[in-house]
């Protein structure tokens, strides 16, 4: 018997996958930092790269996958159910 294959992830689903493993990060870094034994100097460069860099992170990911529709002959967006009125 052959185990059934995984469905793909719809894109809320996949959000809500993303948003869960944050999460688990989260708790993962503060769990590390009540054992922590001495306290951490903190570093601009480091927080800035850890405050700019998964926003930007998250906006590449969402422009790779953002689909425009295809221009029309004059620039304007060719909408299959909009033309000119049969009337």
């Amino acid at each position: 018997m052959t185990a059934p294959s995984p469905r793909p992830l719809g894109p809320a689903s996949a959000v809500l996958a993303l948003w869960a493993l944050a999460l688990a990060l989260s708790a993962g870094l503060v769990a590390a930092g009540e054992r922590w034994p001495q306290p951490l100097v903190p570093d601009g460069t480091w927080v800035w790269g850890l405050v700019l860099v998964p926003p930007l992170l998250m906006a590449l990911w969402l422009l790779s996958a953002w689909r425009l529709e295809p221009a029309g002959p004059h620039g304007q967006a060719v909408h299959p159910d909009r033309g000119e009125s049969s009337d």
